[in-house]
């Protein structure tokens, strides 16, 4: 008689009972205030040196721009205080002129720079090969130092042996002086801010690009929607929140420019590319009214911030249409 032996149930199958996922708790308050108290600590040094290097000069061009100040024998002596200042400023038809280029400047950089950097982001997305050597050779005019950028134009723009005016001369009989005329100037200045900043907006929308999910070309094409039809309806729809983001970065940037001009014109002929940012160095450097040239300087900063609230309001509306769509 043979006893079999006793059967033990295969158990490496069976489902086990799964254990619940360990509860996060938080620290004891004790904890939490000691470890904030150590954060502060660790953080105070460079805290501090940002206070010192960027709060304390904005308060103190700020409080400098309500008094009236003096140069005497022993250094800077304040008057008064006083609104004169701002009360000057904004009558000076020099400070109107000021704005008014900085203004229409950026208008028209920004919406040229957004509209070639979205083309030539759609054809960088669209290139299956060598798209790092094109992006990398994009991004050396946006690599430049502005200064450098800037004197490179200035060789370019040269009434004498300038590659530009030599390029006019082929087709004008009379070429123009390109930094000697105000309307030339300008555009001169524009063009070469539109050439070094337009790969910065480019590299941004591209970021936006892919992340379209395929499945929205893929829907389009279903519906019969063509190149255009497609652009229009999910490409720029997808971007708005990427394009906004741009827009507010060029914006602070342009309305804030001044070494590009500084070097090209310095703010001539005349005063036709003198911005609020070249108008408050010379105010303050040259004419040493140093009063007058803090206000200046506040006045950008309020009208800087002014349009950085504006942005980030419409960035936020986008950012909440794009994650309801």
């Amino acid at each position: 008689m043979t006893v079999s032996p006793t059967a033990v149930p295969d158990t490496r199958s069976a489902p086990r009972p799964s254990s619940p996922a360990p509860r996060k708790t938080r620290p004891p308050a004790g904890i939490a205030r000691r470890r904030a108290r150590t954060g502060w600590l660790y953080t105070a040094p460079a805290l501090t040196v940002i206070a010192l290097v960027t709060l304390f000069p904005v308060v103190y061009s700020v409080v400098l721009s309500f008094s009236d100040v003096r140069f005497t024998f022993g250094g800077v002596r304040v008057e008064e205080w006083t609104l004169g200042n701002y009360t000057t400023m904004l009558a000076s038809p020099v400070w109107l002129e000021a704005l008014a280029f900085t203004v229409g400047y950026t208008l028209v950089t920004v919406a040229v720079e957004i509209a070639l950097g979205i083309a030539a982001a759609v054809l960088l997305d669209r290139l299956e090969a060598g798209r790092g050597w094109i992006l990398a050779l994009l991004l050396i005019p946006w690599s430049l130092i502005t200064v450098v950028s800037a004197q490179l134009w200035d060789f370019l723009y040269d009434a004498t042996f300038g590659a530009v005016t030599w390029l006019f001369g082929l087709v004008l009989d009379q070429p123009p002086v390109i930094l000697g005329t105000p309307v030339p100037a300008i555009t001169g200045m524009a063009v070469a801010d539109i050439w070094k900043t337009t790969p910065f907006v480019a590299v941004i929308i591209l970021a936006g690009l892919v992340r379209i999910p395929q499945e929205r070309y893929e829907a389009a094409e279903m519906d019969g929607a063509g190149a255009w039809a497609t652009f229009w309806n999910v490409v720029l729809p997808a971007l708005r929140p990427v394009v906004s983001v741009a827009v507010l970065f060029r914006v602070l940037q342009a309305f804030g420019i001044f070494d590009l001009p500084f070097v090209l014109t310095q703010g001539g002929p005349g005063t036709a590319t003198q911005s609020l940012a070249v108008l408050g160095y010379k105010t303050l450097f040259q004419n040493l009214d140093i009063g007058m040239g803090a206000a200046i300087a506040t006045s950008t900063g309020v009208l800087v911030i002014a349009g950085c609230l504006l942005f980030l309001r419409m960035f936020r509306s986008q950012v909440d249409e794009g994650g309801a769509a």
